[in-house]
């Protein structure tokens, strides 16, 4: 006797929602003003101002940019005002802080385009496995979205959850 297998995953009706597919593709760089600095203390418009017309802005041609001083110098804010000038013509992205920085903004873009309607009392499994980097601020971003619409919210593989949220039966 042949017992037929039945995938009860499939059947269970959960939606997996998998942040890496939200994944922004193209090269991270960090630009560090460190290297625009007077003797690694300050920075002096005439030098900057210079620099910044004879650098070549085309290596950050269709690249993410993280645009930081990691040294302990005050930086005038009108100085990332111009770097970021110069930088947008070609940078697909720009951002003030770290590479982690970046990320999670490329993410919560992402994330904001989500229509959530598509989620509406839906049963979600947030894939947490992936092969690119995903922040936990992205976790925390897409359950904060995502909270208000769904029936359910849990994380990990559809064979194998943690549940998160639940909405409350209504009486």
């Amino acid at each position: 006797m042949e017992t037929e297998i039945i995938n009860r995953v499939a059947g269970s009706g959960l939606v997996t929602l998998n942040l890496e597919d939200y994944y922004a593709s193209g090269d991270r760089v960090l630009y560090d003003l460190k290297d625009n600095l007077f003797m690694g203390l300050i920075l002096k418009e005439k030098d900057f101002r210079a620099f910044l017309k004879e650098h070549d802005w085309s290596q950050y041609a269709g690249k993410h940019v993280a645009i930081t001083c990691t040294e302990d110098a005050i930086i005038p804010t009108w100085a990332y005002m111009l770097l970021t000038l110069q930088l947008q013509p070609y940078a697909k992205s720009i951002v003030y802080g770290s590479l982690t920085d970046l990320e999670e903004k490329l993410y919560f873009d992402a994330i904001a385009s989500i229509d959530v309607a598509d989620y509406q009392d839906a049963r979600v499994v947030v894939k947490g496995c992936s092969d690119v980097p995903v922040p936990v601020a992205a976790y925390v971003e897409l359950t904060r979205v995502l909270r208000p619409v769904v029936q359910s919210l849990l994380f990990g593989e559809p064979c194998s959850t943690v549940p998160l949220y639940k909405r409350p039966k209504q009486a």
